[in-house]
């Protein structure tokens, strides 16, 4: 073992061993070959928070010898090639981020940082070009390539957020256009979307048995003409029972509101967990979607986070930010079924809700405070929404999966009392002096929920309560698929009746959302003064930013509204959409920097954290 991974197994407060990012660390252990090299984006941290860590780490414990591969050079295959070709197969993914996300604003302006590389810094040297980068444009073409140069005889398994979310034919905001699925641009042999756990392994046990990779749960495969009529010989390719048939390449280019249907067709199809085929012609091929896996079970996601993981950055080196984000965070709850237009949660992690088990927890949270360098805090219990957490459906399920829009639905059973068990049971480990709630938190939940609310107003703010209600325009939430404005006004009415209570004072961070297809300066200026007249201050709020695999980037595309399919307003140009951006910085951000300046310190620092929005924008996309 070297020095390196000694030390960060001594910080980690174990002997944990660190996945090998090197043929010779391999070596060291007296491996002979490799099974399966993981390539990403990102640097690798061994976190759960992590996917490409999570991925390895469930393929180690089912006895394969995994490396990884983090942001290799791709100006040629030299990295790949320090490698021998793995004997199962390559996997390949972007990172946490899409990779145009990572590398641009929603204004199309080159990012300075990158908050999943050392020291934040997205270029490898001095030298500020695309080819110094540390992670490409659409990594996941680049570096299946690049894998396919060095390993030709090596099945390449396309995975995580980018290449889950452009699966199918889909916008591109770098280039203004839409461009077909990543599994046919980047001819890999199979792709995984959604989380990825149970295909993955699934896969792996495939290629060691040399079986064919044809209809595994979560996974899509790029098909010819004739090899899609020899795998389905008697089938009308037409949507029924068996199949969903989406509008294909050529037609959504001849006729551009169709692309909009196939949005709506995805959205609803993932949503009532489907099990029909979903098709889609391409410019020359076929994209073939097998049904997805059951969720993991609440048992399934408990061992998944029981890994050894030693949650620390390897090479240890300058500090990644967002790591040092989220080092001290659990996540107790995974799946979202709010299926907000803008967000591609649901769409990727599924809109069921699994909580983990309070021992699975506990036991996660204990080892953190037991870590040599572990401060006291647990900086956040959460997930995509922290308080679905301990939320089920009391008639099992249902076709819409929809929870919590325009209410929440009658048949969601709400466990307060869980969370808050759960809190005290965290709160009361030795070590660990404070525990905050950083995730972001449904209004109509809290509503519902008046003691966990007043317990966590009470204990377990990191300062400010984040909310997301993203306008107050209620047609333009609608369009959103977010309540009306009245809930956000009963929410600060019975935050402050709280606070009150408790002789504080509760300061609230929401979440805004400019230049949203249906946005208007009027509208951005009716926003403005709705939050002044409820005394909320706004240090959060981006452009609304036209991302793969949400409904919202569909109205940007088509300028139409999903419901009644009329013209809908669409800010694209720059002009406009700084205009309305320009409406919230001259009524808060001014008023901030005023406040700003008789603040300390402290406040200063906590208010600076420069990878905010990029951090955010994760959240809106999951893992």
């Amino acid at each position: 073992m070297s020095q390196e991974v000694e030390n960060c197994a001594a910080h980690a407060g174990g002997s944990a061993t660190l996945l090998p990012v090197s043929w010779e660390e391999c070596r060291q252990r007296s491996w002979n070959h490799l099974d399966i090299l993981l390539v990403t984006g990102d640097y690798y941290v061994d976190h759960p928070s992590f996917g490409i860590a999570l991925i390895g780490r469930l393929l180690e414990s089912h006895g394969y010898r995994v490396a990884i591969l983090p942001q290799p050079r791709f100006d040629s295959p030299h990295d790949f090639l320090l490698f021998p070709p793995p004997r199962l197969f390559c996997g390949i993914t972007a990172g946490n981020l899409d990779s145009i996300v990572a590398n641009y604003s929603s204004n199309g302006h080159v990012r300075d940082t990158d908050a999943y590389s050392p020291g934040g810094k997205p270029w490898r040297g001095n030298i500020q070009s695309r080819t110094e980068r540390r992670r490409p444009d659409r990594a996941s073409l680049v570096y299946s390539s690049l894998a396919r140069a060095a390993f030709p005889q090596v099945p390449i398994v396309l995975g995580g957020i980018e290449s889950s979310l452009r699966r199918f034919v889909h916008y591109d905001y770098r280039q203004g256009k839409l461009r077909c699925s990543f599994l046919t641009d980047a001819k890999a042999d199979l792709l995984v979307y959604g989380m990825g756990e149970k295909a993955v392994v699934e896969i792996a046990e495939r290629c060691a048995k040399k079986q064919p990779l044809l209809g595994i749960p979560g996974t899509c495969q790029r098909l010819t003409d004739s090899e899609l009529r020899d795998i389905f010989p008697d089938t009308e390719l037409g949507s029924s029972r068996s199949f969903l048939v989406l509008p294909g390449w050529d037609e959504i280019k001849q006729k551009p509101p169709l692309f909009l249907d196939a949005e709506l067709a995805l959205d609803q199809h993932g949503r009532s967990r489907s099990a029909r085929i979903v098709l889609q012609r391409q410019q020359t091929h076929w994209v073939v979607q097998h049904p997805a896996p059951q969720p993991l079970s609440a048992a399934e996601l408990d061992a998944v986070y029981g890994l050894p993981f030693t949650r620390r950055p390897y090479p240890l080196g300058p500090e990644i930010p967002a790591y040092l984000m989220i080092r001290d965070s659990i996540t107790i709850v995974r799946g979202c079924s709010g299926n907000c237009s803008f967000c591609a949660i649901t769409r990727h992690q599924g809109p069921s809700i699994t909580s983990r088990s309070r021992g699975s927890i506990r036991r996660e949270c204990e080892r953190v405070a037991g870590m040599e360098d572990f401060g006291g805090t647990i900086s956040d219990l959460g997930g995509p929404t922290a308080n679905l957490f301990g939320t089920s459906c009391t008639i099992g399920s249902c076709n819409k999966h929809d929870c919590l829009y325009p209410k929440i639905c009658p048949n969601l059973r709400i466990d307060e009392q869980a969370f808050i068990n759960l809190l005290d049971e965290i709160s009361g480990i030795p070590g660990i002096r404070h525990l905050f709630i950083s995730s972001g938190l449904r209004m109509e939940i809290l509503l519902q929920t008046p003691q966990l609310l007043e317990k966590i107003l009470r204990s377990h703010l990191p300062g400010s309560l984040k909310i997301a209600p993203e306008h107050t325009d209620d047609e333009l939430l609608c369009l959103m698929h977010k309540e009306p404005h009245e809930l956000l006004q009963r929410f600060v009415s019975k935050c402050k009746e709280i606070g009150d209570r408790l002789g504080k004072r509760i300061e609230l961070t929401p979440y805004i959302i400019t230049s949203h297809p249906g946005s208007s300066v009027a509208r951005a200026e009716k926003l403005a003064g709705d939050l002044q007249n409820l005394g909320l201050q706004v240090r959060k709020f981006q452009d609304f930013t036209p991302t793969p695999g949400t409904l919202s980037t569909a109205m940007f595309v088509t300028g139409l509204r999903p419901d009644t399919k009329k013209p809908l307003h669409v800010a694209r140009n720059q002009a406009e959409r700084r205009a309305e951006r320009q409406i919230l910085e001259d009524r808060f951000h001014r008023q901030n920097r005023n406040r700003h300046s008789t603040r300390g310190p402290k406040y200063l620092h906590e208010n600076k954290k420069g990878i905010s929005q990029v951090l955010k924008g994760k959240k809106r996309q999951g893992r």
